[in-house]
């Protein structure tokens, strides 16, 4: 099992993934079984409209009674790319970093085993689990929406919930370089969880602040929203963006892991 480090990541992580599919559906069910009391109510689209600045602030919309609108305001624009990106960071500052703080790498890397086949085979597990999750929120509001008679794309909206993949996926991988490089989980949490939500409010106040729109351009949560996927569906050269992130930052883990002397 030592040798299939994928799948013993997978089956590791068995529990908490239950746990956490069953955390995302819970939500997904009480923020969408509410949309009908609010469908077409003037008095809320009125004070989002009174409120304009705060409501794309914190919503990036003032549409906040139609299906898109409301998903947008409730899910997509700022629960679900923070939620989504501490499940990633939770997976990626634990593969390398938490294995090493509870004194466990030095019996995976006594295993016959590369340590670059390690990083990547750490990082597929993070892919997989974080797009299982995916699956389960897609499922979960698409029967909700089904149910609750949504007018919606269901294409657009699974490119909405599989672009947070590509999105999460960029901080899990920057809290797996961070572990990578220190060796140490807290550190490689902090660093990746502060500049994710220093990037998501950078691009929140970009929306209301003129100053600071040219600099969301530096915010990942801009490729995943600016071209507003659940209406529009997925900026295909954003995603690509978002790889190649991802990309670089695998390699420095790679890099990093491979050149470091392991505490064990």
């Amino acid at each position: 099992m030592l040798n299939n480090v994928f799948l013993k990541g997978l089956r590791d992580r068995r529990v908490s993934l239950i746990w956490w599919a069953v955390g995302l559906t819970l939500f997904v069910v009480l923020t969408i079984a509410v949309y009908p009391s609010m469908r077409n109510n003037p008095s809320i689209q009125d004070y989002a409209e009174s409120s304009a600045d705060l409501m794309k602030a914190i919503a990036g919309s003032i549409d906040i009674t139609s299906p898109v609108g409301y998903l947008n305001s409730q899910l997509f624009f700022m629960m679900l790319p923070i939620i989504m990106s501490i499940l990633a960071i939770s997976i990626g500052s634990d593969a390398l970093a938490g294995e090493e703080g509870r004194g466990t790498l030095d019996l995976l890397l006594s295993a016959p085993l590369p340590r670059r086949r390690a990083v990547v085979e750490k990082f597929a597990t993070m892919v997989m689990a974080v797009t299982l999750e995916a699956v389960v929120l897609y499922a979960g509001m698409a029967l909700l929406a089904l149910a609750t008679s949504m007018d919606i794309s269901y294409l657009n909206m699974a490119e909405a919930t599989f672009g947070l993949v590509f999105l999460a996926l960029v901080f899990g991988t920057l809290a797996l370089l961070l572990g990578a490089a220190s060796g140490s989980k807290g550190l490689s949490i902090g660093i990746a969880a502060a500049l994710g939500l220093g990037t998501l409010l950078l691009n929140s106040l970009g929306l209301i602040i003129e100053a600071l729109d040219p600099w969301r351009r530096i915010t990942p949560i801009y490729y995943y929203s600016e071209n507003n996927p659940l209406a529009n569906g997925l900026n295909w050269i954003h995603v690509l963006i978002l790889v190649a992130i991802t990309a670089v930052f695998l390699g420095a883990s790679l890099f990093f892991f491979e050149h470091r002397d392991i505490t064990v």
